[in-house]
């Protein structure tokens, strides 16, 4: 080109990791699909932008020669397909009732074009009924993709991640019944946020950002990731990476009843009444934890004075009334909640996070769940314990004679409310929480381990 521009133009310097396609450029005329005038061939990147944001960028690099560029073209995509993690084939489940009805148009405004362009097929199913996606992965060739991904809310992209360990336990002649060494699923789970907190999918990127999460997919990126069993006697219940008994399983249980309402009215109409109709869970708790604690301050003596030491495994037990019981793998992030539900957990450690709200006022129960939404430490509270376990097992007490319709939690069938990753779940018995490290990929990264870093590029 012209010298005075060259002389002007600045070297910048693009990484062949950071390339996701490349194509060759052509002017063609309004209709025109094929043929037209040769321009050059356009590389595309992605880019990192602030706040754990990524963003796609087109670079045209001008060249007239058919085989010049037919050359250039050829050596690249020999390149991009030496990126073995990176997926050529995706079955997609896209769920058009989540949130504000956004999901349908997140894809195939957002994603679908990034996949398009990276040449990745996909098999979308749009999901017509709870369960649709757990009995579409347990019939489907899952050996025909690379990766699975879910475009929804919490909810959906539960639904998911059981439907895919499920069937991995099937496909390895397990047990389903009862699994106490679960095989790992044989394939990546991507999570596309469109619901309304979207916890697993800013605890992974950071941020509720559709095109930074599909292009940690078109990129590969994989990050291993924590699973729990959640069983009864006898019977899995369901996989899954969070739970809550009490407060927020009850008020998870009345928003479900007022489907009826818009999603953020019915969520807060939930919360409100909920909270409105504060009452104590009785239960008995017993946790195996990661290590015994070696501290004896005061508020460690205070935990071990209601403690009751089990049997030589090291099993301890609590018991008495408490307004939320939260059983979480993962640190559960989301904008309520920016420091995460659980904070001191990682994605891939091994461990759970149970920490049990006691009975108190309402006053400073509400006290509590406003730290959630500030930096502050919102377990530093007399009513609040936490501990870092393996195992869990929940049992609520039933009241008999007249205070049995003190009973709150229960329905009509006499099961008691548990929120599992936002997915409502009914249990009469004791439940039984195993986590299992590493048991699932997740695409995307350790929003632990992310550095900010910002990329410019100038395109001449």
């Amino acid at each position: 080109g012209d010298s005075s521009v060259a002389l002007q133009a600045q070297e910048e310097i693009i990484e062949m990791k950071d390339v996701f396609s490349v194509k060759l450029k052509r002017r063609r005329f309004a209709g025109q699909k094929k043929g037209g005038t040769l321009l050059g061939i356009t590389v595309f990147t992605c880019l990192h932008k602030e706040e754990n944001k990524l963003t796609d960028c087109a670079i045209h690099l001008n060249n007239l020669s058919e085989d010049h560029c037919q050359s250039w073209f050829r050596h690249l995509k020999e390149i991009l397909n030496g990126f073995q993690n990176r997926p050529k084939s995706l079955k997609v489940f896209v769920n058009p009732s989540s949130h504000k009805r956004e999901a349908t148009h997140i894809y195939y405004e957002k994603v679908a074009p990034l996949f398009k362009l990276a040449d990745i097929k996909t098999d979308v199913t749009v999901t017509e009924y709870e369960g649709h996606a757990l009995s579409v992965l347990k019939e489907c060739e899952l050996q025909a993709f690379d990766g699975v991904v879910c475009v929804g809310g919490d909810g959906s992209v539960s639904e998911v991640a059981h439907g895919l360990l499920l069937r991995a336990q099937i496909d390895a002649g397990k047990d389903t019944d009862y699994v106490s060494k679960p095989v790992r699923a044989p394939i990546p789970l991507g999570v596309i946020p469109a619901g309304t907190t979207n916890i697993l999918a800013h605890t992974l990127y950071g941020i509720k950002h559709a095109v930074t999460a599909t292009l940690h997919i078109v990129m590969g990126h994989t990050q291993a990731v924590d699973v729990c069993t959640f069983s009864a006697p006898g019977k899995l219940l369901r996989f899954g990476f969070s739970a809550m008994l009490g407060f927020g399983a009850r008020t998870l249980a009345l928003a479900e009843k007022h489907r009826w309402m818009p999603s953020s009215q019915r969520k807060d109409f939930a919360f409100i009444k909920t909270l409105a109709d504060l009452k104590p869970e009785e239960c008995e708790i017993s946790f195996l934890p990661l290590q015994i604690l070696q501290e004896d301050s005061h508020d460690d003596r205070k935990k071990k004075e209601r403690m009751k030491k089990g049997s030589k495994d090291q099993w301890q037990k609590i018991q008495g009334h408490f307004l939320n019981v939260s059983i979480m793998a993962i640190p559960c992030l989301c904008s309520m909640a920016p420091r995460g539900l659980a904070p001191n957990t990682r994605l891939n450690n091994g461990s759970m996070a149970l920490i049990v709200v006691q009975n108190t006022s309402r006053a400073e129960f509400i006290k509590h769940l406003k730290r959630y939404t500030s930096v502050k430490n919102q377990f530093n509270f007399p009513f609040v314990e936490t501990y870092t376990v393996r195992e869990v097992k929940v049992q609520p007490k039933l009241k008999s004679g007249p205070d049995a319709k003190e009973n709150v939690c229960l329905n009509a069938e006499g099961n008691y409310p548990w929120n599992i990753d936002g997915d409502l779940m009914k249990e009469a018995s004791e439940v039984h929480v195993r986590v299992h490290p590493q048991l699932i990929d997740l695409y995307g990264v350790n929003t632990d381990d992310l550095e900010s870093s910002q990329v410019t590029c100038n395109c001449i």
